[in-house]
């Protein structure tokens, strides 16, 4: 599949060097261009690509850049992509942790949305309720007992099959967050949120998440995280998430 990844970062990159060694024809690209990207697209056996480039004529996009850089993408991004192209959304909104502050998300708009709004295109959501550690090392074969799961919402029945099929190959178990409306349930500091929760458990983890909560427990986080320490490991981050999110 030719798939084209805008954002290098800890998911971004991840996503790009898993899907290359899977064997499909990735694209690389970040906001400074390809001569930016170059060496990490030689590395990992990809290439580096503008933002134009990275998802014209692609089979499925990726974004995995800050919520609100997704504003600044130029209106003709999308002009050569096909409709039927999935664009994946992983981004997410955290105001106290130095995101630019977006009203329409803190009058209670679903981020997804907001995204999609953005955009001119529907978005999936995915790939944003996973730690990159998680994400990087955590795979594990269909069937394994301690597969992980990850939560996919979005609207079009066709283009979430193309992101369950990627979900699996790279090693984890997809639950079905329903529509794209639905997806504040996966959202920052609900209880399906970068818990490390297998399948069964994060669907319950999504049915358990409560409307208009997770800005309240989203605000707890520097100080919470502050508390872990200057070099918490995954396994602290991981209780932490479990503790805050899951409702009392």
């Amino acid at each position: 599949m030719k798939i084209g990844v805008i954002g290098t970062g800890s998911i971004g990159g991840t996503l790009a060097r898993k899907l290359t060694t899977a064997g499909h024809q990735v694209r690389v690209a970040n906001s400074k261009g390809p001569d930016d990207v170059r060496s990490f697209a030689d590395e990992i056996g990809a290439e580096a690509a503008d933002t134009h480039g990275a998802v014209d004529g692609v089979e499925l996009v990726i974004l995995a850049i800050p919520l609100s850089a997704i504003a600044t993408f130029p209106k003709t991004l999308f002009e050569n992509t096909p409709q039927t192209t999935p664009i994946i959304s992983t981004s997410n909104y955290y105001p106290e942790l130095g995101d630019p502050r977006i009203p329409d998300i803190d009058a209670g708009q679903v981020e997804s949305i907001w995204v999609s709004e953005q955009l001119g295109r529907p978005v999936i959501k995915a790939f944003n309720n996973i730690l990159a550690y998680s994400l990087a090392e955590l795979g594990r074969p269909r069937g394994a007992e301690d597969r992980l799961a990850v939560a996919v919402a979005g609207d079009d029945v066709n283009q979430k099959q193309k992101v369950v099929e990627l979900v699996d190959e790279i090693g984890f178990d997809l639950v079905d967050g329903g529509t794209l409306d639905e997806s504040w349930r996966q959202q920052p500091s609900t209880p399906s949120y970068c818990c490390d929760w297998d399948a069964t458990t994060m669907r319950k983890a999504l049915a358990a998440a409560v409307k208009g909560e997770a800005p309240r427990k989203r605000a707890q986080l520097p100080e919470q995280f502050s508390a872990l320490g200057s070099n918490p490991t995954h396994a602290d981050v991981v209780a932490l998430n479990r503790s805050l999110n899951w409702p009392a």
